[in-house]
């Protein structure tokens, strides 16, 4: 059984700048979400919590998920304070608790919240499929979107683990 990991796809996070295949990555992730549970597996949606007076505070506009993300039910909600989503919340609890055979991790931000959980999915021993389609952010002052997207696919296609780790694009997940 999978676990798809959907990172931080909130209304105050992809505000602003233009994201990379926004609407491409939605789709994907979507369409993987769909797959997941028809195969009884879990989604967990990851969720940044702000403090008070913060667009991140609980139930504040920037809190929110984007609205064209599809969510179910039965989807696991984990609120998180920080980019990796290990930390200070229960995700190794649920993870022991379901045992996936893979945690196919997407969302946003490439180079920050997505980056730190593939690294720390990996690290605490589950088979990682970086979905190489699935993951966006907006271009940074020193690199374009598309180039950052790539440089991370490369490296997460590289680290050295003792568990599989290996980067997939939505396409091929889905056949």
């Amino acid at each position: 059984m999978d676990v798809l990991l959907v990172v931080h796809m909130q209304v105050g996070l992809l505000a602003g700048k233009p994201k990379h295949d926004l609407r491409g990555v939605l789709d994907r992730i979507n369409q993987l979400a769909t797959r997941v549970r028809s195969q009884s597996g879990k989604v967990v949606l990851t969720q940044h919590c702000g403090g008070r007076g913060d667009n991140f505070e609980p139930r504040a506009p920037g809190w929110e998920f984007l609205p064209e993300l599809a969510r179910k039910p039965e989807d696991i909600i984990l609120p998180t304070t920080l980019n990796d989503p290990f930390a200070g919340t229960d995700l190794q609890a649920r993870l022991t608790e379901i045992q996936p055979g893979r945690v196919l991790v997407t969302g946003w931000a490439t180079d920050f919240c997505v980056d730190s959980t593939v690294r720390s999915t990996v690290a605490h021993h589950y088979d990682v499929v970086a979905v190489a389609d699935g993951h966006t952010l907006n271009d940074r002052p020193h690199l374009d979107a598309a180039s950052v997207i790539r440089h991370h696919n490369w490296v997460w296609s590289n680290l050295i683990t003792q568990r599989s780790i290996k980067v997939v694009a939505a396409a091929e997940l889905l056949k």
